[in-house]
């Protein structure tokens, strides 16, 4: 069900949800001017805080914790798999060029327990396409509150596409 508010002073307001596997999850955006803000979680809660925006150095979004356990990768992962910089392909879910899959790490961010192979849950690939389409990606500096116990990539994964669902349909509120 997707609901939300209109632009007042440049802030848009957008809430959904979604059923995931058994568990409903829902999901507040906050489109600013230079800036989104995402929270999901399924109850009332602001443990984790991360941001990810673009680098003059790396067209791949670099992404940092600001709040909660920093060993806690799910928002800073998520940040940075939403946000993009530079032209059409560039950024750490364009095709081809990967990187040697080192343990912990997926395209340069630091993804415990996970290699390429496994870059669904922190990483840049798709499993079916190998790349995020770029008209789903934000394109603006994103801070992301992950409010969730699982962190399981397949369920990640699905959190990821439920977000990419609305992007797609209401681009206007991102």
């Amino acid at each position: 069900a997707a609901g939300g508010g209109g632009a007042a002073g440049g802030i848009a307001l957008h809430d959904f949800s979604g059923q995931l596997g058994e568990q409903r999850v829902h999901f507040h955006a906050m489109r600013l001017r230079d800036s989104l803000f995402l929270w999901v979680g399924a109850a009332p809660a602001l443990a984790s805080l991360a941001v990810a925006m673009c680098s003059p150095r790396d067209s791949i979004p670099v992404a940092a914790s600001l709040l909660g356990d920093p060993s806690d990768t799910a928002s800073s992962c998520l940040a940075q798999r939403l946000g993009r910089c530079g032209g059409a392909g560039a950024g750490p879910c364009r095709s081809g060029g990967a990187e040697p899959a080192r343990a912990g790490w997926v395209q340069g961010v630091r993804c415990p327990g996970r290699t390429a192979s496994t870059a669904a849950g922190c990483g840049s690939f798709h499993p079916i396409h190998g790349f995020f389409s770029p008209s789903v990606k934000t394109k603006k500096q994103i801070f992301v509150s992950y409010n969730l116990q699982n962190t399981d990539s397949n369920f990640t994964l699905l959190i990821e596409n439920r977000i990419k669902e609305e992007m797609t349909a209401f681009p206007e509120k991102f």
